[in-house]
């Protein structure tokens, strides 16, 4: 089950899913959960399946999924008897029904990929029966199913030829075996290279992991180079009480919120539905509230004691002390996620990049390097491809020539031939060519000859003076050489350690410099958060007077003997406000109760009058239908008295 898992884990984890889970979060998923990955494996293997399974019955998405998995091919563990137990395990998203079709899945993707898009094109459509009593509908099924009885007829004949065919040889039957053993061991094969590929993976992976670790070592010996014991303790201090305020402070506080906001919306998700008359009565409520936190704000202002007013500044400061605290543990918070994320993506490119290259990411200098060597050899490149250039125009130049001059030679032969024809001496002048050249061969040949054997004796008395000149020349180089060696290696061990200590001496330099940008980079950005705390502080002082001059001008105004003065605080045009909305409102409730109880006379008073309107209409139309007959039948008449006299 465990390596079921591990599986399950690392193909979730790679291309196209990118779920990120590990062991413990996959096993911790909810039902619900593990039935969405479900679905989502589904979905990469027919895009129709993709859907959230919340916006479903949970009937119909058991239903769509055995249908695909039927499809598939898929076997449940256990016998046909255990059909409803797995349906009913899909249904309540149990680990033992949903890990072994997530694990058989996610093996066979490819394959089940091609098996879904070619099933729409080989499954039977059911065509609903309210359809089939169209005639061209019922007509091209009916040839669609004859055409393929026809099809399936013509392959059952033609396995029964090639039965027949084989039957007639008289080894057929350890052919047969020999083929199925074939077919199997292909198989085996297949499976084989399958199982090869995922340890080259895995392996693949293994190594990543070691490049990753090894790397992590040497940024942390980089780290460590120039840290001493005091640094390390302040920076794991510092750490430590980050740390333990997120624990013990900022995460409790989170989740005692989270947990309220929970406990409030099951409170509210439980009760039942609130009535008009039931907001009524809470808007009541909270007026009430309203009007008892104003008169106690009145009666706070009214005390006015200097020691709540320090108190109140200390608060202020302490709640802004605490924003503060919590608004710098959320940007830690952040970097850190950010941080995260940003190695997670770079080791994702250094995978993408070794898995697509090859090799290992060239970073750095080395990176340099490659671009100048690059740049030159371009720029190498470039000047040969120019001189390429010149050389096919000259060599097109000189074929051109040597066609032209090809062609006036071919002239002159058969000018020549002919005039051989005239004199009777034909084929005397290729005669005398080939005499010619043959001569001429046979002379070049002497003289190389006779010039190469003078050539090296030239050469070997011109090397071995040459060679005696440098021996001599270099006799007391060779000497001064010696001396040279040997006053090197003297000089080595001295060379090597001076270098040692530039480079020790290099590297604290190194360390110190940075350590010194750090805390120059800290103190800037210190500076700039005083300074941003300063204008804060200003405008919070600012807004505090303003305030408490409003509040002076409004307890002046609310404590004058005046009435005009009285009626121009705050408190009283609101509290004349309030008492005109709330007159305003007893007023509309009284209406309304008038039209509640009025409702229902007034309903049956107006269906009395549409009663009455439609008799009334009733009437009007059998009074215009019997003037219209009267009128008829008096024309009847006078046409029928008129025939009468006739």
């Amino acid at each position: 089950m465990s390596e079921q898992l591990k599986l399950i884990v690392e193909k979730l984890n790679m291309d196209p899913f990118k779920k990120n889970f590990n062991l413990i979060t996959f096993d911790s998923l909810e039902p619900m959960q593990l039935l969405q990955i479900l679905n989502d494996v589904l979905a990469e293997i027919d895009p129709k399946q993709a859907l959230d399974i919340r916006e479903e019955m949970p009937e119909q998405t058991v239903k769509r999924m055995c249908a695909l998995l039927g499809m598939l091919k898929y076997k449940p563990p256990g016998t046909h008897s255990d059909v409803s137990v797995f349906r009913q395990g899909l249904v309540a998203g149990r680990k033992p029904v949903v890990h072994p079709i997530l694990h058989w899945l996610l093996q066979r993707l490819p394959e089940l990929k091609k098996r879904a898009y070619l099933a729409r094109f080989l499954v039977k459509i059911e065509v609903p029966a309210e359809f089939l009593q169209d005639d061209v509908i019922n007509d091209t099924s009916n040839q669609d199913i004859s055409a393929m009885e026809e099809e399936k007829d013509q392959l059952i004949k033609r396995v029964e030829r090639l039965k027949k065919r084989v039957e007639s040889v008289s080894t057929h039957q350890r052919m047969l075996e020999q083929a199925s053993q074939l077919r199997v061991e292909k198989e085996r094969e297949e499976s084989l290279s399958h199982q090869k590929q995922e340890q080259k993976n895995q392996l693949f992976q293994a190594e990543q992991r070691l490049q990753r670790s090894q790397q992590q070592l040497k940024d942390l010996r980089q780290a460590a180079a120039g840290a001493n014991p005091e640094s390390l303790m302040k920076r794991l201090e510092d750490e430590i009480k980050i740390n333990s305020y997120m624990v013990s402070e900022k995460l409790p506080k989170e989740l005692e919120g989270v947990r309220r906001t929970v406990q409030y919306l099951q409170k509210v998700a439980s009760e039942p539905a609130m009535g008009q008359a039931d907001l009524q009565e809470l808007e009541d409520k909270i007026r009430d509230v309203d009007s008892q936190i104003n008169q106690l704000f009145e009666k706070r202002m009214m005390r006015n004691d200097p020691m709540d007013d320090k108190l109140t500044l200390y608060r202020q400061q302490a709640s802004i002390i605490l924003r503060r605290k919590a608004s710098k543990a959320e940007e830690l918070q952040e970097a850190r996620e950010e941080l995260a994320t940003a190695e997670r993506e770079l080791r994702e490119r250094s995978n993408q990049a070794q898995a697509s290259e090859g090799g290992e990411v060239v970073r750095g200098d080395e990176l340099k390097r490659m671009v100048v060597k690059l740049r030159s050899k371009g720029t190498v490149c470039k000047k040969q491809r120019e001189e390429i250039a010149e050389l096919k125009a000259e060599y097109g130049v000189l074929q051109r020539t040597e066609e032209i001059l090809k062609r006036r030679h071919e002239t002159v032969q058969q000018k020549l031939q002919t005039v051989e024809a005239e004199k009777g001496i034909s084929g005397y002048s290729n005669t005398q060519e080939e005499l010619e050249r043959v001569s001429a061969i046979k002379s070049e040949l002497d003289e190389k000859k006779g010039r190469t054997l003078d050539d090296m004796s030239e050469m070997v008395k011109k090397l071995n003076s040459m060679i005696v000149e440098k021996k001599s020349a270099l006799a007391p180089v060779i000497k001064e050489l010696r001396s040279l060696r040997q006053r090197c290696q003297e000089i080595n061990p001295d060379y090597d350690e001076k270098k040692a200590q530039y480079e020790s001496c290099t590297a604290g330099l190194e360390s110190n410099r940075s350590k010194l940008e750090q805390e120059v980079k800290e103190l800037i950005r210190e500076t700039a958060q005083e300074e941003n705390r300063y204008h804060h502080i200003n405008c919070m002082s600012e807004i505090t007077e303003m305030q408490i001059q409003r509040a002076a001008e409004e307890m002046k105004a609310y404590v004058s003997s005046d009435p005009l003065e009285r009626k121009k605080a705050i408190s009283e045009v609101y509290t004349k406000n309030i008492s005109e909305q709330e007159l305003l409102g007893k007023k509309l409730r009284e209406k309304q109760k008038v039209v509640r109880e009025s409702h229902g006379a007034n309903m049956e008073q107006m269906k009395l009058w549409r009663d009455l309107e439609q008799l009334m209409e009733c009437k009007r139309q059998c009074f215009i239908r019997a003037q219209s007959q009267a009128s008829i039948g008096q024309v009847i008449q006078e046409g029928g008295e008129d025939r009468l006299v006739l």
